[in-house]
């Protein structure tokens, strides 16, 4: 009988170790994660795979879906169907404004020098003055937007009603440029790059920040997404903290044929050579810095809160927003950066 048991005993343990072995992976988790047309160590970890890997290991698939627009990306979050997402200051104040219950946890890119305001050779344009009655493009609710209403009104004391305001997005830009059909354009890389090559930069954001507030691109997610999810924001942040790190220590070789470079013009487009060369207009703070007051720490005085609450009365004044919050730092988040930063 004993030796009957041990056979059968034996055969169970078989039968358990080949179901295991059979039986399907632990599903994963699917989302979107939005990314927009930038440049940056953010978009070298997408397209060298880092991030999949490391969210594979966490148990989610991420669909990366590239977006042309601040609105654009903005109406998908409000909708739910892009729980994570990359938006300008400009657009995360405009969209917590009107309720999208969204966060901020990590700062992309200091925009600085990254984006500008560049006359066409032949437009006639040669000082901020010189804008009233010209057909000037931009992104509405980006960050160029934004700075470009701000050195109107703000800086050069010129009533943006006297200018042509035209909302365009960066591909559009371009190629309206070539046309001929606009004098002058505020965007940013690789679009940037494209108009410089045959125009004259009248101003760009590190200027104008000096005189209002600075901008800069984040990532965003959903609140409750993000609340239901702690192991997609901590793999998400390591992996960014990781990419960060290395740029801060071999940011010099990010060049036109390195690997980054050549990654991040297969997912944006663009000349390898612009892509390199707008990397140096931006500055990219590593995760202790962004955990810090400087960035996304310090609650209401955080750098993020502060530059929101300057962007909404300004937006407030334009009436692109009915009226601001009176504070902005449930929309800012710094556990995540802080958390990474310990690794």
């Amino acid at each position: 009988m004993k030796v009957i048991h041990r056979f059968m005993h034996c055969c169970t343990l078989l039968g358990l170790a080949a179901s295991l072995a059979v039986a399907p992976a632990q599903a994963q988790t699917k989302l979107v994660v939005g990314y927009q047309l930038i440049v940056g160590p953010f978009l070298s970890a997408i397209a060298d795979g880092s991030f999949d890997k490391a969210l594979k290991d966490a148990g989610y698939e991420v669909d990366w879906r590239q977006f042309t627009s601040a609105g654009d990306i903005s109406t998908a979050l409000a909708s739910g169907n892009v729980p994570v997402g990359v938006l300008g200051s400009t657009g995360i104040t405009a969209a917590a404004t009107r309720g999208v219950d969204m966060e901020l946890f990590w700062i992309l890119d200091n925009i600085g020098k990254s984006e500008a305001l560049v006359a066409r050779d032949g437009s006639g344009i040669n000082s901020p003055q010189d804008l009233k009655g010209k057909r000037v493009a931009t992104p509405f609710v980006s960050t160029a937007h934004f700075h470009l209403l701000v050195g109107l009104e703000k800086v050069w004391k010129i009533n943006p009603r006297d200018v042509r305001i035209l909302n365009m997005q960066p591909p559009q830009i371009v190629a309206a440029w070539q046309r001929g059909d606009i004098d002058a354009a505020y965007v940013w890389p690789p679009a940037l790059a494209e108009i410089q090559k045959s125009g004259k930069t009248i101003a760009d954001s590190e200027e104008i920040g000096k005189a209002s507030v600075p901008t800069f691109d984040g990532l965003v997610a959903d609140k409750a997404w993000a609340q239901k999810h702690p192991k997609f924001m901590a793999a998400f942040t390591q992996v960014l903290a990781k990419a960060y790190a290395d740029y801060r220590a071999n940011g010099a070789g990010w060049t036109a044929d390195s690997p980054q470079v050549q990654g991040m013009v297969k997912l944006i487009g663009g000349k390898p050579d612009d892509v390199a060369g707008a990397l140096k207009l931006l500055g990219f703070p590593t995760a202790q810095e962004q955990a810090s007051q400087e960035w996304l720490g310090g609650g209401k005085e955080s750098g993020a809160a502060r530059a929101f609450a300057a962007s909404a009365q300004f937006l407030g004044e334009q009436k692109q927003i009915d009226k601001a919050l009176q504070d902005y730092s449930p929309h800012v988040n710094a556990s995540y950066a802080r958390q990474a930063a310990k690794q």
